[in-house]
């Protein structure tokens, strides 16, 4: 048998491809959406994907399990345990066939079982795999967004994301069983492979190792206790707590993976463009993803750009300020544009249409408004400025600066009205990165009352300025 995984750095996350050397077959497993990589290992293992699955709707990527169902003329599996309002759709001109519990499916000496494991979302499958036509247990568990390393799918991305009322409870309700019923009956020996790692917002505890076994899980993850105690309610309590806010841009995720990805055939090819070429667009309503570190980007930069620093957060961050019908121009240097643009097609940011190099003449003609901690503290303690925390309410949780507004940078373009404009506003986030993200955007529509703190709250703590510990972050829609 040949497995693989493939991993995102910048999303944290795991799709897999199995093979039968055998009989020539592969399958893969939650394809991103740059469908080259599968294609390459296919041709190099002499294997045709014949098969194409995905654990469950996505909400933090868009799936490529339609773009390379319609690559290699394979056959796209499906979920059909979601029930009414979560049925796949987009399917015309695919070959698809709608699974649910306990599907079968053989390749050579490979064979592929479903199992039904609702929790993160009702239609979520995981998948064992079994070397060997004779084998009568499982060698592996892809296990999707179901269980991690050290943790478990959050159940409330349909309420965060989609809106769907009450589903968070009934979602880890759901978890509690698929975990009782399903995984905690499977062998010790049997590995689990997840679908994200550390890094992802599909949980709240991932662990940094690509792989668990079922046995290491049933011992050590902060869950075992709660199952062993039969403490169903104590699950959901635990679980539901100090999950990370969900950024906006998953509800438009979430829907597009449910009604149908747009087949791309081939990835943006931006052409590259002078100072003049690229203020001729702004002034057409195109979008500038600056990706210059944060610091080069203050000190000057296009009117009107964003900053999204060329890093593993690039495809999340981007997403988070980037408006999905709008025509991208990139600020990049000209050896990182074709990996800039994978990673903005895999949040269906598509429309990249130029990039200009990162030392242009005629490019930057204005800075991004910032203070220091010690000049956002005296702001702060004279009462002329608005805090405001663009970090996750967990963080801000954990301590914050007293009298600060938490509002987290996923959620800043959707809740723009939140944020003062008749006085000064210090935007500020752990060390200064998101912040930077958040407080260009802010510039970009029309907030020149906004200053970026440079450093963050780690700066703000070293300082030895107060903060505080436990309050809610206050409500903000």
């Amino acid at each position: 048998m040949l497995f693989r995984e493939i991993y995102e750095e910048g999303l944290a996350q795991a799709s897999y491809v199995v093979g039968c050397p055998e009989s020539g077959e592969a399958f893969v497993v939650d394809p991103r959406r740059d469908i080259r990589t599968y294609l390459d290992l296919a041709e190099r293992e002499g294997l045709r994907i014949v098969a194409v699955t995905e654990t469950h709707i996505h909400a933090d990527y868009l799936s490529g399990a339609r773009e390379l169902a319609v690559a290699t003329d394979a056959t796209l599996y499906l979920s059909g345990c979601g029930g009414p309002g979560w049925e796949y759709g987009g399917l015309d001109g695919i070959k698809n066939r709608i699974i649910r519990d306990g599907f079968l499916m053989q390749m050579g000496g490979v064979r592929i079982q479903t199992l039904h494991t609702p929790g993160h979302t009702p239609e979520h499958l995981s998948f064992l795999v079994y070397d060997g036509a004779e084998s009568i247990e499982p060698m592996l568990m892809l296990s999707g967004d179901f269980v991690f390393v050290g943790d478990v799918g959050r159940p409330d991305l349909l309420e965060q994301a989609a809106g769907i009322v009450g589903s968070a409870d009934a979602g880890a309700r759901a978890m509690y069983h698929s975990l009782r019923e399903k995984f905690l009956t499977l062998p010790d020996f049997v590995q689990v492979w997840p679908g994200h790692g550390a890094g992802s917002a599909c949980g709240k505890a991932l662990g940094a190792v690509p792989s668990t076994t079922v046995g290491y899980e049933r011992r050590v993850s902060w869950w075992s206790r709660y199952l062993r105690n039969n403490d169903e309610d104590g699950f959901v309590r635990e679980l539901l707590d100090g999950q990370p806010d969900a950024p906006t841009y998953f509800a438009r995720m979430k829907h597009m993976n449910r009604d149908g990805v747009p087949i791309l055939l081939h990835l943006p090819e931006p052409v590259e463009m002078n100072a003049a070429a690229l203020r001729a667009a702004v002034a057409n309503g195109a979008t500038v993803i600056d990706t210059r570190p944060i610091d080069e980007f203050a000190e000057s930069h296009v009117a009107g750009a964003v900053n999204v620093p060329d890093g593993d957060r690039f495809s999340t961050w981007s997403a988070w300020v980037t408006r999905p019908d709008a025509a991208i121009i990139l600020v990049a240097k000209a050896a990182r544009v074709d990996d800039l643009v994978r990673r903005l097609v895999r949040v269906g940011l598509d429309d990249v249409i130029g990039w200009i190099s990162r030392d242009a003449p005629g490019l930057s003609n204005v800075k991004l408004a910032r203070v220091t901690v010690d000049q956002a503290c005296e702001l702060w303690r004279a009462g002329d400025a608005s805090i405001l925390d663009v970090r996750n309410a967990g963080e801000f949780r954990l301590e914050h600066i007293p009298g600060a507004t938490q509002l987290s940078a996923g959620r800043v373009m959707l809740m723009m009205d939140a944020v003062p404009r008749d006085r000064t506003v210090v935007v500020h986030c752990e060390t200064g990165a998101r912040a930077s993200v958040a407080a260009s955007a802010l510039a970009a529509h029309g907030f020149d009352n906004v200053r970026c703190m440079i450093g963050g709250v780690h700066e703000w703590q070293q300082h030895g300025y107060p903060l505080e510990s436990g309050k809610e972050p206050a409500p903000t829609t």
